[in-house]
């Protein structure tokens, strides 16, 4: 991972209460203890895939680093913290100098992910490490969700065009990350302007229903549509008759028209009339965009349609289903002292029932099969083998507090299609079914 910068990170507020009141009480019992300072590793990974999913992918890296860096407490929070009695002076006097120094390694953005894999493994004194637990999770388990759901769109859609549609369905500040996650999994463009802004993800957007009720005719809102945005424009053909529309649509823009919208009606039929009424008026390249209600089992079932691009919303940025990736943020292991020289000793949950973890600091290495498909998620404590030096996967993220892996987006969305592209292929099936590759522990 190199260092170039991401879209423009601007305004970026205080991550510092993006986070659970317990992570703060935890800090002011450990400083009066005396084991604040311990020096500590701390893991993020899910002990399963959700429900029917194959794999999952690794998103919101870049979204943690300026959380990171961005965590740390103002005059205005520190008032609010005494006031609410949350906690005492001596952790307000603490909070107030709070700057994380210590070190992150991680998955690359994209990357795909198995059950147990050690996704973020955060080092350094157990009272700076524990109050990144929140945010850290709620950006991962956020993102990762919508990113595995665009990944099986992407998927499904077999190369065909993508929009990222979803603004109007979830909260305005995860419609920008949900925008940025569904383009690390593979969708092409985005109508957030805002994740445009932030994240120079490409932007799309022409009109709605709305704009064609608004004129006297569908040939008059054509019409101005066209005079304005030109004739590679998108019209919209579902507002009253199809068929009149796609005839109108090409009378006023000719055969050179860009694309038509369908938004309605049993999409795979009105598909191959729309293709075919095109054609028969001279507009064989004018486009075919759909929308409504899509999601990658959809998808799929328009394979055989002669559709050129999926606009997707409600689906994509609440998962598909899955909103969440079950990540949890664990001590794996910890010192005795702050003494740098001090070893750190595994340590480990042991409670009943399948909420346990495995202690001691991990790595983690992909094993490919002799035709480089990829056939175990292989995760150990002790010496890395040979033969698995070259395929580890985490990578140094923030090093002493610094900052010092962040990356254009476009590296992520590509790494994401490379690293899809060696699992088997049964990673692509979207009937339900297990992990596509087991986790080994050595």
């Amino acid at each position: 991972m190199n260092s170039a910068d991401l879209g423009r990170r601007v305004g970026v507020p205080s991550t510092a209460l993006f986070t659970d009141q317990y992570e703060l009480t935890m800090v002011q019992a450990a400083l009066k203890a005396g084991t604040a300072d311990r020096r500590s590793v701390f893991e993020a990974f899910t002990r399963r895939l959700p429900e029917g999913r194959r794999y999952g992918v690794v998103a919101g890296i870049g979204r943690v680093l300026d959380a990171v860096e961005n965590f740390h407490f103002d005059d205005e929070m520190l008032t609010f913290l005494r006031e609410q009695n949350v906690v005492d002076g001596p952790t307000l006097a603490w909070l107030a100098d709070y700057r994380f120094s210590g070190d992150i390694w991680g998955y690359p953005e994209g990357e795909v992910y198995f059950p147990g894999s050690p996704i973020l493994r955060v080092e350094g004194s157990f009272a700076e490490c524990v109050l990144l637990e929140t945010v850290i999770l709620s950006i991962l388990n956020h993102d990762s969700a919508i990113a595995a759901a665009a990944s099986r769109m992407s998927a499904a859609a077999g190369g065909r065009g993508l929009i990222e549609m979803g603004a109007r369905r979830t909260h305005e500040l995860s419609a920008v990350a949900s925008a940025r996650a569904a383009y690390i999994g593979g969708f092409d463009t985005t109508s957030d302007l805002a994740a445009g802004f932030r994240y120079n993800i490409p932007t799309v957007g022409t009109s709605a229903h709305a704009f064609t009720l608004l004129h006297d005719t569908e040939r008059d809102a054509f019409r101005a549509q066209v005079d304005s945005l030109g004739r590679g424009t998108t019209l919209l053909v579902d507002t009253y008759d199809v068929a009149e529309a796609v005839r109108t649509a090409v009378e006023v823009a000719g055969t050179g028209l860009g694309a038509v919208r369908i938004d309605s009606g049993d999409l795979l039929l009105v598909a191959h009339r729309v293709r075919q009424q095109l054609d028969e008026l001279g507009a064989t390249g004018t486009k075919i965009v759909v929308t409504s209600d899509l999601d990658e089992y959809a998808i799929a079932s328009l394979a055989a349609a002669p559709v050129d691009a999926y606009g997707v919303g409600t689906q994509l940025v609440t998962g598909s289903g899955q909103p969440t990736c079950s990540m949890v943020y664990k001590l794996v292991a910890r010192a005795v002292s702050a003494d740098p020289a001090e070893p750190v000793r595994p340590v480990a949950k042991k409670s009943l029932g399948a909420k346990t973890s495995t202690g001691g600091r991990k790595w983690a290495a992909r094993r490919l099969d002799e035709n480089g498909v990829a056939e175990a998620e292989v995760v150990g404590t002790g010496p890395v083998p040979a033969e698995l030096a070259d395929r580890q996967l985490l990578a140094e993220l923030v090093r002493g507090g610094e900052v010092i892996a962040r990356e254009p987006l476009d590296a992520a969305r590509e790494r994401h299609m490379a690293a899809r592209s060696v699992l088997p292929m049964s990673a692509m099936q979207l009937s339900r079914g297990e992990p596509v590759i087991p986790t080994e522990y050595i």
